[in-house]
Protein backbone atom coordinates (compact mmCIF):
# COMPACT_ATOMS: atom_id res chain seq x y z
CA UNK A 1 0.00 0.00 0.00
CA UNK A 2 0.76 3.43 -0.84
CA UNK A 3 0.83 6.79 1.30
CA UNK A 4 0.94 10.03 -0.94
CA UNK A 5 1.84 13.01 1.45
CA UNK A 6 1.16 16.06 -1.21
CA UNK A 7 2.33 19.71 0.51
CA UNK A 8 -0.23 21.99 -0.35
CA UNK A 9 0.17 23.65 -3.68
CA UNK A 10 1.48 27.40 -3.82
CA UNK A 11 -0.67 29.74 -2.07
CA UNK A 12 -0.58 33.43 -1.87
CA UNK A 13 1.58 35.01 0.44
CA UNK A 14 0.18 34.89 4.35
CA UNK A 15 1.29 37.95 5.37
CA UNK A 16 -0.53 39.54 2.50
CA UNK A 17 -4.18 37.86 3.06
CA UNK A 18 -6.73 39.57 5.41
CA UNK A 19 -9.03 36.90 6.34
CA UNK A 20 -8.37 33.78 8.19
CA UNK A 21 -5.34 31.81 7.02
CA UNK A 22 -7.81 28.54 7.35
CA UNK A 23 -9.53 30.57 3.87
CA UNK A 24 -6.29 31.33 2.08
CA UNK A 25 -6.74 29.63 -1.61
CA UNK A 26 -4.36 28.94 -4.21
CA UNK A 27 -2.59 31.13 -6.23
CA UNK A 28 -3.12 30.97 -9.65
CA UNK A 29 0.17 29.11 -10.07
CA UNK A 30 -0.97 26.64 -7.38
CA UNK A 31 -4.04 25.57 -9.22
CA UNK A 32 -2.44 25.20 -11.91
CA UNK A 33 0.26 22.79 -9.98
CA UNK A 34 -3.20 20.81 -8.58
CA UNK A 35 -3.90 20.21 -12.51
CA UNK A 36 -0.59 19.09 -13.06
CA UNK A 37 -0.61 16.81 -10.11
CA UNK A 38 -3.37 14.54 -11.56
CA UNK A 39 -0.73 13.90 -14.46
CA UNK A 40 1.95 13.29 -11.97
CA UNK A 41 0.05 10.30 -10.38
CA UNK A 42 -1.81 8.83 -12.82
CA UNK A 43 -0.24 5.96 -12.87
CA UNK A 44 -1.06 5.12 -9.19
CA UNK A 45 -3.84 3.40 -7.94
CA UNK A 46 -5.83 5.50 -5.63
CA UNK A 47 -8.57 4.95 -3.01
CA UNK A 48 -9.14 7.33 -0.79
CA UNK A 49 -8.09 11.02 -0.50
CA UNK A 50 -7.39 12.85 3.07
CA UNK A 51 -6.76 16.56 3.40
CA UNK A 52 -6.12 18.83 6.13
CA UNK A 53 -9.46 21.33 6.19
CA UNK A 54 -7.37 24.70 5.23
CA UNK A 55 -9.03 25.36 1.57
CA UNK A 56 -5.30 25.56 -0.05
CA UNK A 57 -5.12 21.83 0.60
CA UNK A 58 -8.65 20.68 -0.20
CA UNK A 59 -8.20 23.04 -3.70
CA UNK A 60 -4.58 20.86 -3.96
CA UNK A 61 -6.50 17.54 -4.29
CA UNK A 62 -9.94 18.09 -5.63
CA UNK A 63 -9.00 18.17 -9.35
CA UNK A 64 -7.37 14.77 -8.19
CA UNK A 65 -10.60 13.53 -6.36
CA UNK A 66 -12.77 14.28 -8.63
CA UNK A 67 -11.50 12.72 -11.68
CA UNK A 68 -11.06 9.20 -9.57
CA UNK A 69 -14.33 9.61 -8.52
CA UNK A 70 -13.29 10.04 -4.93
CA UNK A 71 -14.82 12.62 -1.82
CA UNK A 72 -12.09 14.79 -0.59
CA UNK A 73 -12.52 13.31 3.49
CA UNK A 74 -11.17 16.50 5.49
CA UNK A 75 -9.30 16.32 8.71
CA UNK A 76 -7.85 17.72 11.45
CA UNK A 77 -5.18 15.51 11.81
CA UNK A 78 -3.42 16.73 9.01
CA UNK A 79 -3.93 20.78 9.75
CA UNK A 80 -1.29 22.98 10.37
CA UNK A 81 0.64 21.97 13.75
CA UNK A 82 -0.67 18.46 13.91
CA UNK A 83 2.49 16.24 12.83
CA UNK A 84 2.04 13.81 16.12
CA UNK A 85 -1.54 13.45 14.97
CA UNK A 86 -1.28 12.75 10.91
CA UNK A 87 1.98 10.87 12.50
CA UNK A 88 -0.35 8.30 14.22
CA UNK A 89 -3.01 8.79 11.11
CA UNK A 90 -0.56 7.49 8.45
CA UNK A 91 1.34 4.74 10.79
CA UNK A 92 -2.54 3.69 11.06
CA UNK A 93 -2.65 3.54 7.28
CA UNK A 94 0.22 1.39 6.89
CA UNK A 95 -1.91 -1.49 8.55
CA UNK A 96 -4.61 -1.21 5.56
CA UNK A 97 -4.68 -2.23 1.78
CA UNK A 98 -5.74 1.20 0.62
CA UNK A 99 -3.70 3.99 -1.16
CA UNK A 100 -4.20 7.40 0.10
CA UNK A 101 -3.65 10.29 -0.85
CA UNK A 102 -2.78 13.11 2.22
CA UNK A 103 -2.58 16.64 1.42
CA UNK A 104 -1.37 18.56 4.41
CA UNK A 105 1.66 21.56 5.27
CA UNK A 106 4.88 22.44 5.65
CA UNK A 107 5.07 21.42 9.11
CA UNK A 108 3.45 18.66 9.14
CA UNK A 109 4.92 16.82 6.19
CA UNK A 110 8.60 16.87 7.24
CA UNK A 111 7.58 15.46 10.72
CA UNK A 112 5.89 12.07 9.17
CA UNK A 113 8.39 11.86 7.23
CA UNK A 114 11.20 12.19 9.43
CA UNK A 115 9.61 9.58 11.75
CA UNK A 116 8.96 7.24 9.54
CA UNK A 117 12.84 7.44 8.60
CA UNK A 118 13.77 6.76 12.28
CA UNK A 119 11.14 4.09 13.43
CA UNK A 120 11.02 2.44 10.10
CA UNK A 121 14.06 2.82 8.69
CA UNK A 122 13.40 3.50 5.40
CA UNK A 123 16.49 5.28 3.35
CA UNK A 124 16.06 8.38 1.83
CA UNK A 125 16.44 8.90 -1.74
CA UNK A 126 18.76 11.24 -3.33
CA UNK A 127 16.26 13.66 -3.95
CA UNK A 128 13.91 14.55 -1.19
CA UNK A 129 12.48 18.05 -0.26
CA UNK A 130 9.20 19.84 1.15
CA UNK A 131 8.38 22.27 -1.76
CA UNK A 132 5.02 23.02 -1.95
CA UNK A 133 2.96 21.02 -4.24
CA UNK A 134 5.47 18.07 -4.06
CA UNK A 135 4.60 14.44 -2.73
CA UNK A 136 6.34 11.96 -0.33
CA UNK A 137 5.21 8.44 -2.26
CA UNK A 138 5.57 5.84 0.92
CA UNK A 139 5.21 2.41 0.41
CA UNK A 140 4.54 -0.29 3.52
CA UNK A 141 4.38 -3.38 3.89
CA UNK A 142 2.87 -5.43 6.53
CA UNK A 143 2.19 -2.27 8.51
CA UNK A 144 5.87 -0.77 8.06
CA UNK A 145 7.20 1.97 5.80
CA UNK A 146 9.90 0.18 3.62
CA UNK A 147 11.02 3.22 1.08
CA UNK A 148 10.19 6.92 0.29
CA UNK A 149 10.23 7.88 -3.06
CA UNK A 150 10.44 12.35 -3.53
CA UNK A 151 8.39 13.89 -6.24
CA UNK A 152 9.45 17.38 -6.89
CA UNK A 153 6.37 19.96 -7.68
CA UNK A 154 4.78 19.39 -10.91
CA UNK A 155 5.77 22.27 -12.84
Amino acid sequence: MKVFLVRHARAGHRSEWEGDDHDRPLSRRGLEQSKRLIRQLEGYKIDRVLSSPYLRCVQTVELLAGVRDLKVEESDDFAEGNGHKAIEVVRGLAEGSHNVVACSHGDVIPDVVDHLLRTDAINLPTVQGWAKGSTWVLTAHGGRFESALYLPPPE
